[in-house]
């Protein structure tokens, strides 16, 4: 597997919403993206709190280099807070636990490797996903747009209604090192086994792992 983790000269740092979003150039994006409502609102309200008082303690760290790798932490424990409630919320829309809906995102998500990124591996789960993608030919934020926006008109046709389907905001990281890679990829595909919802990834019809990288996860 070649070395992941490039010395990236160029990249902007812009904020959509409420989240920062980091678009280096060439590089390997984790990405995860939620129905909308599937997190009732004083969760969110709480996990964002908690998250904005400890990057204000963070901010305090005079050593900026220090201050950055506890911000970059720190954004990691918001998401996987924020992937842990989804995982056991009870009370939430689970629209992608409908195979024909889980079909079309797949298929989605699959149609555009090639075109506008390469596709290493994406799980969809029954109210999110986790996408794992690099060299993407337009920026990320146009990529989940126009995903999220074809996806979202095909669901609601299917399941007879109207309204959001997408929460706003997606999450995005960019995946730092070969290590890093491999825990990712590692994550993607056992979300469906911690979720209990099958025994082994390989027995869970919408998630995909780049062929070369299989032995990486079986390990």
């Amino acid at each position: 597997m070649r070395q992941r983790g490039r010395i990236l000269e160029e990249h902007k740092l812009y904020y959509r919403r409420r989240l920062p979003h980091i678009q280096p150039q060439n590089a390997t994006f984790f990405v995860t993206f939620r129905l909308a409502n599937s997190l009732p609102k004083e969760v969110v309200i709480e996990l964002m709190m908690e998250r904005e008082q400890n990057e204000r303690l963070i901010k305090s760290e005079n050593n900026i280099l220090k201050q950055k790798a506890l911000l970059e932490e720190e954004r990691r424990k918001y998401f996987g807070h924020f992937d842990e409630y989804l995982d056991k919320i009870k009370k939430s829309p689970f629209w992608l636990a409908n195979s024909k809906i889980a079909d079309l995102v797949a298929k989605a998500i699959k149609y555009q490797d090639g075109k506008h990124y390469v596709l290493n591996a994406f799980c969809v789960m029954p109210n999110h996903v986790h996408l794992m993608i690099e060299d993407c030919k337009i920026p990320l934020y146009r990529i989940m747009q126009r995903l999220k926006s074809y996806t979202a008109i095909k669901a609601n046709y299917i399941l007879h209604r109207s309204g959001v389907f997408w929460h706003h905001e997606s999450y995005d990281h960019v995946v730092n090192d070969g290590s890093e890679y491999e825990n990712i990829l590692w994550y993607i595909l056992q979300n469906p086994v911690k979720a209990g919802l099958c025994n082994t990834w390989e027995d869970w019809k919408w998630s995909y792992v780049k062929p070369e990288y299989t032995s990486i996860v079986k390990q």
